[in-house]
């Protein structure tokens, strides 16, 4: 297996983009933060101490995708196109998904990975207060489409 972003000595690299085709690339993730069943009951009513909890949280994932060059060492600084984050509270805590698109060389799943763990940072933060013991679980890729690999969905 060609590890590209390992150069011919093992050490990290940057992989050269260049040269590849600027192409329309697509990327969902999802997590979720997994709560008390009263903090579930505060998100549902909408009285947190701290306000919008969700909105926060989903303003958070959005920054949390356009920062993430800055955050994981080799990702390249891409534009991106659009950034949706979204919350939605379940009896286990809160479900969170984030489609991230670009038109770009290089694709786009760590920015949703990143989008959907910022959301949970910024909804564990709005929280924490009530449920000190909120746990972060199953943060994945789901989907990609585009670039010289194509599609890609988790079965």
């Amino acid at each position: 297996m060609n590890l590209t972003h390992l150069d011919e000595s093992g050490a990290a690299r940057m992989v050269d983009v260049s040269e590849k085709s600027v192409s329309v690339r697509t990327s969902t993730a999802s997590g979720r933060v997994l709560l008390s069943e009263e903090a579930v009951a505060i998100l549902r009513s909408g009285d947190t101490p701290k306000g919008d909890a969700l909105g926060v949280a989903r303003i958070a994932g959005i920054m949390g995708a356009k920062k993430t060059p800055d955050l994981i060492p080799l990702c390249h600084p891409i534009a991106l196109h659009g950034v949706r984050v979204e919350l939605v509270v379940v009896d286990e805590g809160v479900e969170i998904t984030a489609y991230v698109k670009t038109a770009d060389k290089t694709g786009v799943e760590m920015e949703a990975l990143t989008a959907v763990t910022v959301a949970a940072l910024g909804l564990i933060d709005m929280i924490k207060a009530v449920d000190p013991a909120a746990v972060i679980t199953d943060v994945r890729v789901e989907e990609k489409t585009g670039g010289k690999t194509g599609d890609w969905r988790r079965s």
